[in-house]
């Protein structure tokens, strides 16, 4: 398993200068007979298309029970998504050529002005819920051998920099992304990215909002690969660039053990350039065991934040550590926190398609008042005349999650789906996080269309 220390050091200066198109000439031109191959394999442009409708319906509910900065103690939003989803096949040739679109309609179902805010839906000028909003984008495609490159906005999954898709419509990128799998086992990712649409926004802008601030007129680039993928042994190696905030360093070793499950994951930050969100030298870690027994599973896991900021990233989903979960990710200065979950299938008990899953998160041990003192985390307060931590010392809080999800197995409504979500989270004040009972139901149906 993967050990840190807070003495950790991180490598040397990094430089994340992407030449994709040199890429990915180099990448297909040294393996001619594998390309050549890789073409008569590819399905064509139509042939190895496809096209889904995605229909998600979406009700969320916050019940505060703690004072609130916009003054609401009860936040409940309820609206119809439509994502379509269109992925082509390549052209023919040494170099195949493709392209993915998407597109996004979201319509308010229920949501006064005094119930606004869940992040279902953007909002007014006026503070109130939007009757409806759209979007759209794509991406151009390129594919030699086992390599990819796509230009354009999109979706992103790596330890550094993941999209989410934890709303309405997912959140996308736009920029470019490499990916290249010439070698077995070993899946190579690189990509550089100056734009991003929130999940309630229709256009993308050029700022990246991280965990404590955002940095605006900004970009991310990254590099790294899975390593033994699909093998009872592997883990990954990732690094990572904020222009002018910070570097990012990741690796992780997991392995499969019969019906045991361990797994590690380690984050390295450093402020660099500018420091846009202030001076940051974090040590991040997490270990987790999860073991199955029949339809069960239970799974412990701990975290560990070393520094005097909180872990940072950007992207909803660019934390890959055991402990963050639905509501808060335990990411606080110098925290520390456990985990125990239990799963069931219900499946193995003669309900196909039913699952519940029930966990709780403890964390505590943070201490928020020693960040630099002018930056993203300890800001000054002209109200007061003194600097102002977001979070103070001693600070602790815990997370329950209780999910019921239901998969349709057959019949004319076959992969219809059905999630029912409870979130608890009860913290102090110098944690400074929400007393919060939160409530999902979602209801999602994919309607697949194609290979045409």
């Amino acid at each position: 398993m993967l050990l840190a220390s807070k003495h950790l050091t991180a490598p040397g200066p990094m430089r994340l200068r992407l030449k994709p198109l040199w890429l990915l000439a180099l990448l297909s031109g040294g393996a001619p007979a594998l390309a050549a191959q890789s073409a008569q394999d590819t399905p064509g442009f139509l042939e190895g298309a496809s096209l889904e409708v995605l229909s998600r319906n979406f009700y969320l509910n916050n019940d505060y029970r703690s004072p609130t900065p916009a003054g609401k103690s009860y936040k409940q939003e309820w609206a119809q998504g439509f994502i379509a989803s269109f992925e082509s096949g390549f052209t023919p040739g040494t170099i195949g050529v493709g392209v993915d679109a998407h597109g996004f309609l979201g319509l308010k179902l229920d949501g006064g002005k005094g119930h606004s805010g869940t992040g279902l839906l953007p909002l007014d000028h006026d503070g109130r819920s939007e009757d409806s909003y759209s979007s759209a984008g794509g991406a151009l495609k390129f594919k030699a051998s086992r390599t990819t490159l796509a230009l354009g906005e999109m979706t992103v999954a790596t330890p550094v920099f993941d999209t989410a898709d934890k709303r309405l419509q997912p959140e996308y990128a736009s920029g470019l992304l490499l990916s290249s799998r010439e070698l077995e086992g070993l899946d190579l990712q690189a990509g550089h990215f100056n734009a991003f649409k929130n999940q309630d926004a229709s256009t993308a802008k050029g700022d990246f909002s991280g965990y404590g601030a955002t940095t605006r007129h900004a970009s991310i680039d990254f590099i790294g690969a899975d390593l033994f993928a699909g093998q009872a042994l592997g883990g990954a190696l990732y690094a990572s660039e904020l222009s002018d905030t910070w570097r990012q360093y990741y690796a992780n070793l997991h392995a499969s053990l019969g019906q045991l499950f361990l797994d590690g994951n380690l984050y390295r930050t450093r402020d660099q350039g500018q420091a846009a969100a202030g001076a940051i030298d974090t040590t991040a870690y997490s270990l987790s065991g999860k073991y199955r027994i029949d339809a069960q599973a239970f799974t412990l896991a701990y975290q560990k934040i070393h520094g005097d900021t909180p872990f940072d990233f950007v992207g909803g989903d660019s934390i890959y550590l055991a402990n963050s979960i639905k509501y808060a990710d335990f990411n606080g200065p110098g925290e520390r926190s456990w985990q125990a979950r239990y799963d069931l299938d219900l499946g193995a008990l003669g309900i196909p398609g039913l699952s519940f899953m029930a966990r709780y998160v403890s964390g505590r041990g943070i201490d928020g008042s020693h960040a630099p003192q002018g930056d993203a985390y300890n800001p000054f307060d002209s109200a007061s005349g003194t600097y102002s931590p977001q979070q103070g010392r001693g600070g602790r809080h815990w997370e329950r999650d209780l999910d019921l999800r239901y998969i349709l197995q057959s019949g004319p409504a076959k992969d219809l789906s059905l999630q029912l979500s409870h979130v608890s989270h009860r913290a102090n004040a110098a944690q400074a996080g929400d007393d919060i009972d939160r409530l999902y139901i979602v209801i999602q149906y994919p309607l697949k269309l194609g290979p045409f």
